[in-house]
């Protein structure tokens, strides 16, 4: 890709990038939300077109007007996002718009024989008829590397691929990628982890507000150097240290014998200023807890108490009552309306406070949404911008804004960072301090288990939808979670 340039209204996403992959190379592309990465790799698999710029496959100039041209140019794109059809079967998602056919209607034999081939040329053993929804997220992925595969992609681009995966997911995820190198597929690969990146790149290009400001040998660059290369800065240690909690101080949220589906008798406090964290794998039960206090699931029994008054948790609108936000795991499908702008978003959670009458006033909205993005330095042209068109650290921020406009004094965090730069990162680990120190209480739902280490002043960890054990900071180290979370220890 040679001098790829990309305007969006009100934003220059691209100026004169180049970047170039190799044969049977893992070459990482880096950066800042906003940096450009995804509508540079759009382009390449022909989502979006370039203004400027020259695209070359084998040294010869290739026209990628659309996603059929990418796919015959041999690229692969696996979107953070899957693109599956949830209710078609592990067979019918690898062959999906590549049918093999008989008479002008699907032959099911022959699609079965070509899925089952390009899984074993893998190694790898899924259920041949069932639904992607029934897949696990490294599941999901594998279909999604099949089905490159199967229309013989010889470059692949990954965007935040183990954003949702385990350790162990990971590790699988990996021994694929370079069993696939050995046979000269390429691979673009998006990931915000910098951890691992000495593990799987063999070159990394960061890009920077739209230009491309570094491609260096992965054994090149420190950890601290691709940082800096990235933000344009120095940043201080990546966890902010954690205000004290008052001992004596009486719980602010308190959780008692909480049931929800598999969740089964919850308990445990938070204090105003503190953040608890529950630690587990992908599966644990985290995410139902946190979804059943804030009513997004009913409760199948419990309590839910703040300030020491009981909430009956009957949906969303009274634990939003109640001060219980939940900033969701999924922002685009859960925590935002993506044709929706920012100023729509931000006051959604809020609208009869815009609305005394009955109908929106819209100067309200507009002031409220522009001292959101000022004081969360939403990266956008106006509160005008469709939150689609923003990048997924901006997007969060948004999230976030819906719930600084009310008067939430339980903050739900599910995963919080996923998906983001380490510069937001730390914006969004401020900013949660910034809420404690408005005598907010958090409970936070990570992955990533120096998050959740650097992050909380307890930690809980859930295993089968149960609390396990609990840890001070102090006493937190990643062997004793882990062998909690994976049943090692008791």
């Amino acid at each position: 890709m040679r001098g790829i340039a990309k305007s969006f209204p009100g934003v220059r996403a691209l100026a004169g990038v180049s970047f170039d992959v190799r044969a049977g190379e893992v070459h990482a592309l880096v950066g800042e939300n906003g940096a450009g990465k995804s509508t540079l790799m759009k382009i390449l698999a022909g989502a979006q077109r370039a203004d400027e710029g020259v695209i070359e496959i084998d040294g010869k100039p290739v026209e990628i007007d659309g996603p059929r041209a990418a796919e015959a140019a041999g690229i692969g794109m696996i979107y953070q996002e899957f693109n599956l059809v949830p209710d078609l079967g592990v067979v019918e998602n690898i062959v999906l718009g590549h049918e093999p056919e008989r008479r002008g209607v699907l032959d099911r034999a022959a699609a079965a024989r070509d899925a089952t081939a390009v899984l074993t040329e893998l190694g790898i053993t899924l259920p041949l008829d069932r639904p992607a929804r029934r897949l696990s997220v490294a599941e999901q992925q594998m279909v999604e590397i099949c089905k490159a595969l199967i229309r013989k992609a010889r470059l692949i681009v990954m965007d935040e691929p183990t954003a949702a995966l385990t350790d162990r997911e990971t590790d699988a995820l990996f021994a694929l990628v370079h069993k696939l190198r050995a046979q000269n597929v390429a691979f673009v690969y998006i990931s915000h982890r910098l951890e691992e990146l000495p593990r799987i790149a063999d070159r990394i290009t960061v890009l920077r507000d739209g230009m491309a400001v570094a491609t260096k040998l992965t054994g090149e660059l420190t950890q601290e150097e691709l940082i800096r290369l990235m933000v344009g800065r120095e940043l201080e240690a990546h966890f902010p240290p954690l205000p004290a909690v008052a001992g004596d101080a009486a719980p602010l949220l308190a959780v008692k014998a909480l049931c929800s589906g598999r969740v089964q008798d919850v308990t445990f406090s938070v204090r105003a200023g503190e953040i608890v964290g529950l630690a587990g794998l992908v599966g644990a039960g985290r995410t139902e807890i946190v979804r059943a206090i804030a009513g997004a699931d009913v409760p199948d029994g419990g309590e839910v108490e703040v300030a020491g008054q009981r909430v009956v948790v009957r949906g969303p609108e009274s634990a939003i009552a109640a001060g219980i936000a939940l900033i969701t795991e999924d922002r685009k499908a859960q925590g935002l309306v993506l044709g929706m702008s920012v100023r729509e978003n931000t006051t959604l959670a809020h609208l009869d406070c815009f609305s005394p009458r009955g109908v929106i006033d819209l100067r309200a909205e507009r002031a409220i949404a522009a001292q959101e993005i000022a004081q969360l330095n939403i990266r956008t042209p106006n509160s005008e911008q469709i939150v689609r068109n923003l990048s997924g650290g901006n997007q969060q921020k948004v999230v976030l804004a819906k719930w600084l406009i009310g008067d939430a004094k339980i903050y739900l965090f599910d995963e919080p960072t996923r998906g983001i730069d380490v510069g937001a990162k730390v914006e969004i680990y401020n900013l949660m301090l910034a809420l404690l120190a408005r005598g907010a209480a958090i409970v936070m739902v990570s992955s990533e288990l120096p998050e959740v280490l650097g992050m909380s002043h307890r930690i809980l960890v859930v295993r089968e939808g149960r609390i396990r054990a609990e840890f001070a900071q102090a006493d937190a180290t990643p062997d004793r979670v882990i062998a909690v979370a994976t049943g090692v220890a008791a």
